[in-house]
C-alpha cells in the first residue's frame, strides 16, 4: 500500500500529451494529480469543486476559452490559497509580468530542466528564503550559516556565477548554447527572487550569500 500523499494539484494544458508529461514529473515528488483538463472553463470547475493546493497551467488554450493567465485570477478567487505556477512556452517580458500579476507564484519555461519546475514548486510550499526588505527593523544578529540559493534553480544558479565573474550577456549566451533573450528571461527571474534590481545587486548578493569560488564582482 503506497503512503499517503499531502498535497494535490490540478494540471492545465491545451495539449494531453503535456498533461501527462506534467504528471510524470510531480507525482514523485509525492503530489497527488486530482485532474488534467485542456479547457480552462474545465478546471475552474475542478478548482470550485475540489479546491487542490496547486494549479499548474499553460497560457494558451482552445479557441473559445480563458487563457492561462485569467485562468489563475479567477481560479485564486475560488481557492485563495491554491499556489498558481504558469508552464508556457512564451519567454517574453509581457506573458512573465501578465502572470505574476495575476498571482502565479513561478512561471516555468517548457523548455527548462524537470528540476526547475519541482524546484519552482518546493519553494511554493516550503519557503525557506527570507529577503531583507521582509526585516528592515530590528537589531541584527550575526549568524553562522551555509550558502542559500533564494529558491534559484540549478540554471539561475549556473548564469548568476557567471555574472558575478564579469560576463556580459552575449557571453552568457555563447557560453550556455542560448538565446540573449533566453538569458535575459533567467535575468529576470534572478533579480525577482533576490529582490534586487540589476546585475551589480545581483552580484554582490551572491558574493555575499558564498555562491562565489572567487571575490568577482560584476
Amino acid at each position: 500500500m503506497s503512503e499517503p500523499t499531502s498535497r494535490t494539484t490540478l494540471l492545465v494544458d491545451e495539449h494531453p500529451l503535456w498533461l501527462d508529461t506534467i504528471q510524470q514529473v510531480v507525482e514523485p515528488m509525492q503530489i497527488r494529480v486530482l485532474a488534467k483538463a485542456t479547457r480552462s472553463s474545465r478546471a475552474l470547475t475542478f478548482v470550485s469543486e475540489r479546491a487542490p493546493d496547486l494549479l499548474i497551467t499553460g497560457i494558451r488554450m482552445p479557441e473559445g476559452e480563458m487563457d492561462g493567465i485569467s485562468l489563475i485570477r479567477e481560479a485564486l478567487q475560488l481557492a485563495p490559497t491554491m499556489k498558481a505556477i504558469v508552464l508556457s512556452m512564451y519567454e517574453d517580458r509581457a506573458h512573465v509580468e501578465a502572470a505574476f500579476a495575476a498571482g502565479a507564484f513561478a512561471y516555468v519555461l517548457k523548455g527548462a530542466n524537470p528540476d526547475d519546475l519541482r524546484s519552482a514548486i518546493r519553494q511554493a510550499f516550503e519557503p525557506s528564503v527570507f529577503l531583507a526588505s521582509d526585516f528592515m527593523s530590528g537589531p541584527r544578529e550575526p549568524v553562522e550559516k551555509g550558502p542559500v540559493d533564494a529558491g534559484l534553480t540549478r540554471r539561475e544558479l549556473e548564469i548568476l556565477q557567471l555574472l558575478a565573474e564579469g560576463h556580459s550577456n552575449a557571453d552568457l549566451a555563447k557560453m550556455l548554447w542560448v538565446t540573449e533573450q533566453t538569458v535575459k528571461f533567467h535575468l529576470s527571474n534572478i533579480y525577482r527572487k533576490l529582490g534586487v534590481a540589476n546585475r551589480t545587486e545581483a552580484s554582490r548578493w551572491a558574493q555575499l550569500n558564498g555562491l562565489l569560488t572567487t571575490g568577482q564582482v560584476a
